[in-house]
């Protein structure tokens, strides 16, 4: 009887170079896949801040307004700054006011305070701030800031 001088191990290495490679292509995917998550996440979080700044701004501009500018009454005003040259954003700013009674005086005459809210949105849109038709759309950025302030 003659025996086979063949080795049960042959072709084992190709297969093996094979799953090596797989397995390398896939890690090598993921790592790009988290490098683009990483820098899409780094750009929103830029912008935001952006946004953050300018609505501060806004509700600064809107206190101004108010307090010494032309929104003495403050009844419902609206303003959109554009702001995009410096930011890359809008700002919508708004303005409202009421009257409240605050006690009396020495001389029993009634106090009024007026109670101002400035209220400013800014986004990424080429419209006005809120931008309902952007917000679902990927890269919009919102922020909002709301101060009061009384006189």
């Amino acid at each position: 009887m003659k025996q086979s001088n063949r080795r049960p191990s042959a072709g084992f290495g190709a297969i093996a170079a094979i799953f090596v490679l797989v397995v390398l292509a896939s890690l090598a995917a993921a790592i790009v896949r988290l490098g683009q998550s990483t820098q899409t996440g780094s750009a929103q979080d830029i912008l935001g801040a952006r946004a953050w700044t300018a609505a501060r701004a806004g509700t600064e501009w809107g206190l101004y307004q108010a307090l010494k500018g032309s929104w003495s009454t403050c009844s419902g005003v609206s303003q959109t700054l554009d702001l995009r040259a410096d930011t890359g954003v809008r700002v919508t700013v708004r303005c409202s006011s009421s009257i409240y009674q605050e006690g009396q005086d020495s001389t029993g005459a009634a106090q009024t305070v007026r109670l101002y809210t400035i209220d400013a949105v800014a986004c990424n849109s080429t419209s006005a701030c809120p931008d309902n038709a952007r917000a679902v759309q990927p890269g919009y950025i919102e922020r909002r800031r709301q101060v009061q302030a009384t006189q």
